[in-house]
């Protein structure tokens, strides 16, 4: 029995371009400028780069006026509303601004409908730093629809001109089903001009729909408060998986979890360092988990360049040859 149990290990998973180089760019301040580096929120929603970090000297807050005036204050990869900037601009902060170009690309779309004067329905979780920053743009063209269950309560002022944006680490069905709804109620509504919800929310998504169905238990390794890993155990459950859990760490497995399992799916969130899912690929195997297979649905191959602030200096001498 021992050798038939396996791990499918989900790819793509784990960090994303936006999460990449959001820690980085914090990484490279720290360089740059010393301890202490502030940050605004969690710079990702993931507790061990939050507690590594800590370590070499961030100090996290929840909002800029815990900043001392002229430091350096880093935002989140989940992007802020302008009155965030403007705050920090009051309190001469010197500010990099790590937003996720994805989100900076759903920021830029909201201001240009606001501009148009159309009725903006963001599709996302109240609350949620990202939904925040989005809504920020542009407060009085914007409301929040958090699933299909809201779609009855919203209301516009032209029909003909309207349009539904999203949170970027979304469930894709779910979203898409919200969308279905909107567009029964008011069938003039206008998508938006590209995809909102980000590649690689769509493409873990896809990698744990591929594993599911032969899954015993799926394990998404990943914090509570990150949208997309949550979103990840629930589309584990939706495709076929017996049981799913979200953790930190490995050391959280409990062992009745594996009674009676023989093939256990392993993925992680976009802001989840890729030791923590060894670590829990160790733990399986220490409980007889030895076969691991990779199940492979996309290739990712995007980078984001850093901050401005960040770029190493261009050599004129090595540009001109």
């Amino acid at each position: 029995m021992a050798d038939t149990k396996r791990v499918l290990l989900a790819s793509p998973r784990g960090y994303c371009a936006g999460v990449d180089r959001a820690v980085e760019t914090v990484e490279r301040a720290l360089a740059k400028h010393g301890a202490p580096v502030y940050v605004r929120k969690e710079i990702v929603h993931n507790r061990h780069v939050v507690d590594t970090l800590t370590d070499q000297g961030v100090i996290f807050v929840n909002e800029t006026d815990e900043v001392p005036e002229g430091q350096l204050v880093v935002f989140s990869a989940h992007g802020v509303s302008p009155a965030v900037h403007a705050d920090a601009a009051d309190r001469n902060l010197r500010t990099i601004d790590a937003t996720c170009p994805l989100v900076t690309k759903v920021h830029q779309e909201a201001k240009r409908f606001a501009r148009d004067d159309y009725d903006i329905l963001l599709i996302g979780h109240i609350g949620h730093e990202e939904v925040e920053g989005t809504e920020g743009e542009a407060p009085e063209h914007i409301q929040v629809v958090e699933g299909p269950d809201q779609v009855d309560d919203v209301q516009v002022r032209d029909e003909s001109k309207l349009v539904w944006l999203s949170q970027t680490t979304l469930s894709v069905d779910e979203t898409m089903e919200t969308v279905r709804r909107l567009r029964e109620r008011f069938p003039l509504l206008n998508d938006p001009p590209s995809d909102d919800i980000c590649y690689a929310t769509q493409n873990r998504q896809s990698a744990v729909k591929a594993m599911a169905p032969e899954c015993d238990l799926v394990i998404v390794v990943g914090s509570q408060n990150s949208s997309n890993s949550v979103r990840l155990v629930e589309v584990a459950l939706q495709n076929g998986a017996k049981a799913s859990y979200l953790v930190d760490y490995a050391r959280e497995i409990d062992p009745a979890w594996l009674d009676g399992v023989t093939s256990v799916g392993v993925t992680s969130g976009a802001s989840v360092p890729e030791i923590l899912v060894r670590g829990v690929v160790e733990l399986l195997a220490e409980h007889g988990f030895n076969d691991v297979d990779t199940i492979t649905t996309a290739q990712e191959t995007l980078t984001f360049a850093l901050p401005r602030e960040l770029r190493p200096a261009r050599n004129p001498r090595a540009a001109a040859e």
